[in-house]
């Protein structure tokens, strides 16, 4: 047996430090080798601990959360795992702690009901071995808004539309670990002209509203979370909600969005599967598919139906993947036509436009 993935925990709550150590060290191959209850605290032990995965409580007091993460991610980088709670506020600060470098979060577990920590054992011992496998790099300053603004310019080669065709396309995209920022790089880099896009991220309800609420204020198209019956525009990025299936459907030269209550696909709901397969009875050759960042296989299959009715398919490729786990198995699979860095994707979709 190899050794055991090290994981320092930081949260102000003795009691939430106490039930995260005692799911993580119950896994097996997971041990917590020290807690801390604020980042100045935890300062101290990083050199003496050489963790290999950091869970963050995203509200203390003394030192904000992502002030430490911010300052880790430029001097000694570690996979950090966010500890959230669903509130608005929490959720806000989550999806900038995935902007600063984050690799994932999981909802901060009930101190009330002991039911709720059982259910959220799997998924935290889960994302801290997914994490502990994760590439983190070291952050430039003031590469991320620190807050929502006006879009930056983006290069003008990336931006030319005069090749863009005049017949309905359909851009769709699929991302799991990693893939916030990942589909955050792409989006912003294209031009408000755009066809529609479609999106499959998998994240909890609340996340995701909150996630097309501030990739809206970042990019030149519109974003927003989907609704049922939503007709796909030119020029708007639909992300799919938190817990419901999305799929595509076309009535004469329009694409709708369907949203659906089904039972997950791959263990997850919603599931690129789902949309990636719609996508390719509906759309055909006049889509592209783009699976990015991610653990797990789903949206393999779906992109390689894509690929077999005439679209273009991209996978992002591993030296660029937070987790190379979905474009993998694409590839594996033969589902994919080019394996390209994240910063060619945006190019190489205006090409097959």
């Amino acid at each position: 047996m190899g050794s055991k993935i090290k994981v320092l925990i930081i949260d102000d709550s003795a009691v939430i430090r106490t039930v995260l150590t005692e799911i993580l060290n119950g896994a097996g191959d997971i041990e917590v080798i020290g807690t801390a209850p604020d980042p100045l605290f935890a300062k101290n032990k990083l050199t003496s601990l050489q963790p290999d995965v950091i869970t963050l409580d995203v509200e203390m007091p003394r030192m904000d959360g992502l002030t430490f993460l911010e300052e880790l991610m430029h001097t000694n980088p570690v996979p950090v795992l966010m500890v959230s709670s669903l509130t608005q506020r929490a959720c806000d600060t989550t999806l900038r702690a995935l902007e600063l470098g984050a690799i994932d979060y999981v909802t901060k577990p009930s101190i009330e009901i002991t039911q709720g920590v059982e259910a959220l054992a799997h998924e935290i011992i889960a994302k801290v071995r997914i994490a502990a496998k994760a590439r983190v790099r070291f952050a430039a300053r003031g590469s991320l808004p620190a807050t929502a603004a006006a879009p930056a310019t983006p290069k003008a080669s990336a931006l030319d539309t005069s090749r863009m065709a005049t017949t309905d396309k359909l851009i769709a995209i699929g991302a799991s670990t990693g893939g916030t920022q990942a589909i955050t790089e792409v989006i912003t880099q294209l031009p408000a002209s755009i066809p529609g896009i479609v999106v499959v991220q998998h994240m909890p309800p609340v996340f995701t509203k909150s996630y097309a609420e501030r990739l809206n204020t970042m990019s030149r198209v519109n974003v927003k979370e989907a609704e049922h019956g939503d007709r796909i525009l030119r020029g708007t990025a639909f992300i799919a909600p938190g817990g419901r299936h999305m799929s595509i459907r076309r009535d004469g030269a329009m694409y709708y969005l369907e949203l659906s209550d089904g039972p997950p696909v791959n263990y997850v709901k919603p599931a690129v599967d789902v949309l990636f397969r719609s996508v390719a009875r509906f759309a055909g050759r006049n889509a592209v598919g783009v699976i990015l960042t991610g653990m797990g296989e789903d949206g393999a299959r779906g992109l390689k139906e894509m690929r077999e009715h005439g679209a273009l398919t991209l996978a992002q490729d591993e030296a660029s993947c937070i987790v190379f786990g979905m474009p993998k198995r694409a590839i594996e699979m033969d589902a994919v036509d080019r394996v390209l860095p994240l910063s060619q994707i945006p190019r190489h979709i205006l090409e097959a436009l």
